[in-house]
């Protein structure tokens, strides 16, 4: 008589998939908790602020308006700057998404109002995007102090990186909060 051995037992999760698993659960109970509470207008106005659909137009009319930032050489190097990294973090971020391949939340609402480019969601071109900006304007901040002391408003000056970098933050927090990214 041949005895049945138990069957193995399954094997443990690898270390990625567990990192995985608590990434969605952390991301969905993120999105939980302040779904009822944080204003989905405001999430909403923070993602179209870090929209590629926004950066490239509004950055190419100011390189093309002659009167943009008194036209100073240096105040085009900036701009020039930025549109560069825009096109850089389009280069990188697409392509990367493509090969990653981590689909969106289950729990992404309201997809529709935006337009997507594509079904995946990490990493994210809008945290990617505030990320560069709020980089490029720390490197600029002499010229961008330069600009706004002409104008005598030294407390804009004195608050410029806090209100950048927190603009950054939230925006790329916001992501997660609308469902529309993992942390």
């Amino acid at each position: 008589m041949v005895s049945k051995s138990p069957p193995p037992p399954p094997p443990s999760p690898s270390l990625l998939r567990r990192i995985v698993d608590f990434d969605t659960a952390i991301s969905h109970r993120l999105y939980t908790l302040t779904h009822p509470i944080l204003p989905y207008y405001f999430l909403k106005t923070l993602e179209i602020s870090g929209d590629g659909f926004l950066f490239f137009p509004l950055i190419l009319s100011l390189l093309l308006y002659p009167l943009a930032f008194s036209n100073t050489v240096n105040s085009n190097v900036l701009l020039i700057n930025l549109l560069i990294g825009g096109v850089i973090d389009l280069l990188l971020i697409g392509p990367l998404k493509h090969v990653i391949r981590r689909a969106r939340p289950v729990y992404n609402k309201n997809m529709f109002v935006s337009f997507s480019v594509d079904n995946w969601s990490f990493p994210s071109g809008h945290s990617s995007r505030v990320s560069m900006i709020a980089t490029i304007l720390y490197l600029y901040f002499d010229l961008i102090e330069e600009f706004v002391a002409q104008n005598e408003n030294d407390l804009f000056v004195d608050y410029f990186m806090v209100i950048v970098i927190g603009w950054a933050a939230t925006t790329a927090f916001s992501r997660v909060l609308l469902g529309r990214h993992f942390v």
